[in-house]
């Protein structure tokens, strides 16, 4: 009984770490980190649960305390080799060494750890998306420099641009979706994706004008 009142209170844990800031519940709804901003796209529903089974299923690991191995299945996610993971595995052991002999318990353990995890995923995708902001803005005005460029990008970041905003979480999804072979839908991510890296390469160039 005590082992599926704390699986319960994990299961909990990732719905509600796993859609915070990212997904609106049952509308097939991204959400910008910055909530004024959504897209809806069909599927993303699907593509989040699939992403959630792949933690719920290996939780026993995780309360074993075998990070690594919880961790072994989220190679399939596109952008995530075993050297990323033990960056992860390293960052958590900092966080976890730095509240030890603190009362905490293993929702709060399990936050870190999946955190850790989802940020840095969503790290990898949003850097491959900045590339092409970059790549675009340097196309539209050969006279800008890259440190120009990302001295215009972390501008927006400070104001909490809304189409970064988008653009962060449409990068993520779409990554999930081809990961889980959701092939339309990783189609439909892009085309918001190229719409979003447009609005903020426009953005830049005034900026800079």
């Amino acid at each position: 009984m005590i082992i599926d009142t704390e699986l319960k209170r994990l299961y909990d844990a990732t719905d509600n770490l796993i859609k915070q800031q990212f997904y609106k519940s049952g509308s097939d709804t991204i959400i910008g980190r910055t909530p004024e901003i959504s897209v809806k796209i069909k599927n993303s529903g699907q593509i989040v649960k699939k992403f959630q089974d792949l933690c719920n299923q290996n939780l026993q690991y995780f309360l074993e305390g075998d990070y690594m191995k919880f961790f072994e299945p989220f190679k399939k996610i596109k952008g995530v080799d075993t050297n990323h993971l033990s960056e992860i595995y390293q960052d958590i052991q900092i966080k976890l060494a730095a509240i030890h002999g603190t009362d905490f318990d293993r929702v709060l353990m399990y936050t870190i750890v999946i955190s850790s995890l989802t940020t840095s995923i969503r790290e990898i995708q949003f850097n491959n998306s900045m590339k092409e902001i970059i790549a675009r803005t340097k196309n539209q005005s050969n006279a800008l420099t890259e440190k120009q460029i990302k001295k215009g990008l972390e501008t927006l970041f400070m104001r909490n641009d809304k189409n970064v905003s988008i653009l962060y979480n449409l990068s993520y999804l779409t990554a999930l979706a081809e990961s889980f072979n959701f092939m339309k839908t990783a189609r439909t991510c892009k085309i918001q994706k190229s719409k979003y890296i447009n609005l903020i390469v426009n953005s830049i160039l005034f900026s800079l004008d």
